[in-house]
């Protein structure tokens, strides 16, 4: 094949000193085989070494997606990727080895030593021969609680990981990744709670280690009350107190103590000293020179403990104590933390940092025994200064006819569900200044990624149906500051509801409530969103076609928190998900389309992240679990049918993760399911309108027809990410026919109900067909196939009529007071909100043309209405 040349850059920017950084980039169909090698050169045409993998792969063999690693220093704003032998640069070998007993990584300037079993999953971090971290294990506390006679009784009982799996998962000449399985369990008796895995990501010659932790829960809701968790290391350190040192990153800078103060009565500022110790910097006394200041500042308390605590999304204290017998004593009060903690003495240090620290309060840091020979840092996840996880649900009832939720059924179990939490670890030879500190905090907390240009993804074809912005006409001007006012009100709208938190980062609410200017956060159905109209997907098509950062950044969010704390990756209900409640795992009804791999992969594809691709390969069998949970089960209890499934969502959602599946390993079996269903729908006289629930054989994957009894409503089939798994699908399989039954389920929802009764020999009608806006992409796509100017005029209709789209526009937010001021919109929800959008980015792609069309324009009093304010 021909050589392929890309340009990729940094999301935001780059780093200012070698950094390890991992990336995924799309190719067009046909232009890479899986056995061209790739080469990386910088702006000024200097080779950058690079590791690089193949992700998933075009039906011809091609290869669709590649993983890259490489160490770069940030000194160019842009690099080009390419293909051929001819750019082939030669590379040392991999960095790890392994024993019976541990696995050693030598990144060239740290050796990290991961044990294969024990308590301990940290054996020991060496810089320059020294250990600078050792005994690194995982941390959890539980409580119990009692209440009898009156009296209540809180007891905590500590836990720590066990080892039970230690996997080399990667390991190239850039980047080694190892994987941990492992579970907790008390210190003093057998009994063990949450699951974890934790992976490892080294790159060569440098010295920082990122870790992504998933936790899972495991336990009982009524009895298992988690009160912290977290990890913990031992650090040595020498010196003496006054040169060892703590440091937090707060709000905008470096908060700086020592173990013990150079400032005394007499002694103010020590010559200068004093400034300097306060800045982490060592400080060199001798009896001859500074005997007076030795005499004093050694009869200063000596400060063994420290802790900074982010108890809530706008506030975080720090504390510190001589010793665990004494009490703590406030040190100062802050805002937001950066969620850094750096601990060092006269020479080694090490730095520990969490990714969202104030996003996903309460989460602490803490530094133990400062003065010792080896201090214990602990970096909690969840404080233990917090009230413990409570997991119960929020009512002992159900409530299906005044609130929404799906089922009479009491569900509510976070059993099997997790939360992935991602922290860096810097080890230092020396004494760091705050401005690295700061500039390490930086590129944790902001996205350190390359990507592509939007032109380059959107013509490679990879990732479905949607447009490149375009203002070239007062129309599409119009429709792109609409979806730009969109998005914006959901960035502020976070910030304003204060959507943060352990369990709730990443989601959105469901349906806003005018009369208490409040969302309808305690109405059953109506609260978190839980990826109820695929936000999600709608958020993933505006970062591809902007490449802004702040969009990646609320996607990916969404992303890390719909797929594990709303899914269940174990237990009765592994491979679905949770639909919209009070609580994310409230509600009675789990589905597969809440967990479907078309919600996610795109963070996958874009970041190589592994934990996501565990989540794409744990739902490729997901139509599995509703062999023993029928979706359809309220319909029919009894029939002859082992269990039921709509086309859509429920089909659709498993189109969707056996495509992922498909595309990712090349393993026909999924493919083969997927051209299964698509033949059986060929074969029955309404193809794709048919059902729309179907019968359905968990261990053949086989649609079984029922006929045309009308139960389930056609926008369920195409209100959850359906029309874009499918189109995708399309992409991939050339199958003229399926196109066709796309355009025709597209061209069939705006018919007029005698048109449809027609059509369909009576058996289908309006009634079926509600909220046709969610269409508009497929009667876009209608229109696109069949060159049809009056279908494409039918879709733009369904987007801007505001009676039938029910999205007010222009979206514009208002001034309030209630209980403070605010801004809303009155009208909102998310599930209006997403499908606009998302119809809207497929429909300027698919019959963005149409819009020119001045007698269109002019019959759409909505359009006109928008283009004047």
């Amino acid at each position: 094949m021909e050589v392929t040349k890309m340009k990729i850059k940094w999301l935001n920017k780059q780093p200012k000193e070698q950094k390890g950084v991992s990336w995924g980039v799309p190719w067009p169909k046909g232009t890479l085989a899986r056995e061209e090698s790739l080469s990386l050169k910088d702006s000024s045409n200097k080779h950058i070494p690079v590791q690089s993998w193949p992700m998933a792969f075009w039906p011809d063999g091609s290869v669709k997606w590649t993983g890259h690693a490489a160490v770069m220093a940030g000194d160019s704003d842009t690099y080009e990727l390419s293909s051929g032998k001819e750019n082939a640069i030669n590379q040392s070998s991999s960095f790890v080895n392994e024993t019976d007993d541990v696995i050693e990584v030598d990144t060239g300037k740290l050796i990290f030593t991961i044990n294969k079993k024990g308590n301990c999953i940290i054996e020991s971090v060496k810089r320059e021969g020294k250990t600078v971290a050792e005994a690194g294990r995982l941390i959890a506390r539980k409580e119990e609680r009692t209440h009898e006679q009156g009296i209540k009784t809180i007891k905590e009982i500590t836990l720590q990981s066990t080892i039970k799996q230690v996997e080399i998962e990667q390991s190239g000449q850039v980047r080694t990744v190892i994987k941990v399985d492992g579970i907790h369990q008390s210190l003093f008796g057998n009994e063990t709670l949450l699951p974890f895995v934790i992976r490892f990501y080294f790159y060569r010659n440098t010295t920082s280690i990122r870790a992504v932790y998933t936790l899972f829960y495991d336990g009982q809701p009524e009895e298992d009350y988690i009160k912290g968790v977290g990890l913990e290391f031992a650090v040595p350190l020498a010196g003496e107190a006054f040169n060892r040192h703590v440091r937090f990153v707060g709000d905008e800078g470096i908060y700086s103590e020592p173990a013990q103060l150079l400032l005394t009565r007499r002694h103010r500022n020590a010559e200068g000293l004093y400034d300097k110790q306060i800045k982490g910097e060592v400080v060199n006394l001798t009896e001859e020179d500074h005997g007076p200041l030795l005499e004093h500042a050694t009869q200063n308390a000596i400060w063994n403990d420290f802790k900074m605590t982010q108890d809530s999304a706008d506030h975080y204290r720090i504390v510190k104590r001589t010793g665990e017998e004494h009490s703590w004593i406030e040190s100062t009060h802050g805002t937001r933390a950066k969620g850094l903690i750096y601990v060092g003495g006269r020479d080694n240090g090490v730095a520990v940092g969490v990714k969202d620290f104030w996003q996903k309060q309460p989460s602490s840091l803490e530094v133990n025994d400062l003065s010792n020979s080896i201090a214990k840092l602990t970096v909690w996840l969840w404080s233990p200064d917090a009230e413990a996880m409570d997991f119960r649900h929020y009512n002992k009832d159900t409530h299906v006819i005044s609130a929404y939720e799906g089922f009479d059924e009491m569900r509510a179990t976070p059993y099997g569900i997790s939360n992935t939490s991602e922290v860096m670890f810097h080890f230092f030879a020396n004494s760091p200044s705050n401005e690295e500190l700061m500039e390490r905090t930086s590129e944790l907390q902001s996205p350190l990624l390359l990507v592509c240009e939007p032109e380059y993804y959107y013509n490679t074809k990879a990732l479905g149906i949607w447009s490149l912005p375009d203002r070239s006409t007062p129309i599409k001007a119009m429709l792109e500051e609409q979806l730009d006012e969109a998005f914006h009100f959901y960035k502020n709208e976070i910030e304003q509801r204060r959507w943060y938190g352990f369990w709730h980062y990443g989601d959105v609410m469901h349906t806003y409530d005018p009369v208490r200017h409040q969302w309808r956060y305690d109405l059953g159905g109506f609260a978190w969103q839980n990826t109820e109209l695929v936000p999600n997907i709608w958020l993933w098509y505006s970062f591809l076609r902007s490449g802004r950062e702040d969009v990646f950044i609320m996607a990916e969010a969404m992303t890390r928190h719909t797929s594990e704390v709303d899914c269940y990756h174990f237990g009765e209900y592994k491979g679905l998900g949770s639909r919209h409640n009070v609580v994310h795992w409230g509600c009675g009804c789990k589905e597969a389309r809440i967990s479907m791999a078309g919600l996610h992969k795109y963070y996958y594809f874009l970041t190589t992240d592994e934990r996501t691709r565990d989540l794409l390969s744990e739902v490729r069998d997901a139509d599995q679990a509703i062999a023993t949970l029928d979706p359809m089960r309220e319909f029919y209890p009894n029939d002859q049918y082992e269990t039921h499934a709509r086309v859509g969502p429920d089909w659709a959602a498993f189109c969707s993760n056996w495509f992922s599946e498909w595309e990712r390993t090349e393993n026909l079996a999924y493919k083969e399911k997927i051209i299964s269903g698509i033949e059986t729908l060929k074969k029955l006289p309404l193809r794709l309108l048919s059902g729309p629930t179907f019968g359905y054989d968990p261990d053949t994957s086989t649609l079984l027809h029922m006929g045309e009894d009308g139960v389930g409503a056609y926008h369920m089939v195409i209100a959850f990410g359906g029309p874009q798994a499918w189109m995708d699908i399309a992409g991939s399989i050339e199958d003229p026919e399926w196109e066709e039954m796309l355009a025709e389920f597209g061209e069939f929802y705006v018919l007029t109900n005698e048109e449809k009764i027609k059509r369909s020999n009576g058996v289908l009608h309006d009634k079926q067909f509600s909220l046709p806006m969610l269409a508009a992409g497929m009667v876009a796509y209608a229109a696109a196939k069949k060159k049809d100017s009056r279908l494409a005029r039918k879709a733009w209709e369904l987007l801007l009529n505001e009676e039938i789209s029910e999205m007010v526009l222009p979206i514009k937010s208002q001034k309030l007071h209630a209980w403070r001021e605010l801004e809303e919109i009155p009208s909102i929800t998310t599930n209006t909100t997403s499908q606009w959008c998302l119809n809207t980015i497929v429909s300027l792609e698919l019959i963005g043309e149409s819009l020119l069309d001045k007698e269109f324009q002019e019959s759409v009093t909505l359009t006109r209405k928008c283009l004047n304010e």
